[in-house]
């Protein structure tokens, strides 16, 4: 599990094919990074292993269905991308709840300055925007942020100064792809919540049939 909360922006230093899966070499910079192999690291959203470790950066593999679901399958050599480990029993929850696993791939409609400030507007597929509430809580990017505002197919926020300098959402633009966490709470609410409005449905339907006449 993590916060949402960027530790720092590491860059791919390389991203190297391996059957359907990829090897991805993340430098993390100069500085104390501590993560031994086998710890889990969020990079761009995305909860992966470390695998190797050098002295500034680690490696993952990246599977499959992780490739299928983010914007790792076409990242390149270059690319900055938001770095934070796992959350640990007993460190503050300062973001929000992120499982790492991410639920579909944004785009970016419009970044708009408001002072020091940005509004970012992303598309979203209709299985996230199902989630997607006001003042709720998102994974963008791996980064916690805050609807604040819900259209039919997109939302938008509001994103401070310390965060566009902190992680990749400063140099984001409209057209850039994004990876999306709904928020692990409203998952269930609405997984428990299905076979009662399934069945509610049917019954208003029912009822409209026999109102009609047809049964």
């Amino acid at each position: 599990m993590f916060t949402g909360l960027i530790e720092r922006v590491g860059m791919v230093r390389s991203r190297i094919p391996r059957g359907s899966a990829n090897l991805l070499e993340v430098e993390f910079g100069p500085g104390p990074y501590p993560l031994a192999t086998g710890d889990s690291v969020a990079v761009d959203g995305l909860c992966l292993t470390v695998t190797a470790l050098a002295a500034d950066a680690f490696t993952v593999d990246v599977s499959s269905e992780s490739l299928l679901r983010s914007t790792l399958c076409n990242v390149r050599a270059g690319a900055r991308v938001n770095l934070e480990r796992a959350l640990r029993l007993g460190d503050r929850l300062g973001g929000h709840l992120v499982s790492g696993h991410i639920d579909a791939v944004g785009r970016i409609l419009e970044t708009r300055p408001e002072g020091g400030f940005a509004r970012v507007s992303v598309a979203a597929p209709p299985e996230v925007m199902a989630l997607v509430v006001v003042k709720g809580s998102i994974a963008l990017d791996g980064i916690s942020l805050t609807v604040n505002g819900v259209l039919a197919d997109s939302f938008w926020m509001t994103i401070i100064p310390e965060t566009l300098a902190r992680t990749s959402l400063g140099g984001k633009r409209p057209g850039d792809m994004v990876n999306l966490e709904t928020d692990i709470v409203g998952k269930y609410v609405a997984r428990l919540l299905a076979p009662t409005l399934a069945a509610a449905r049917d019954e208003n339907l029912l009822k409209k049939l026999t109102d009609e006449g047809f049964i």
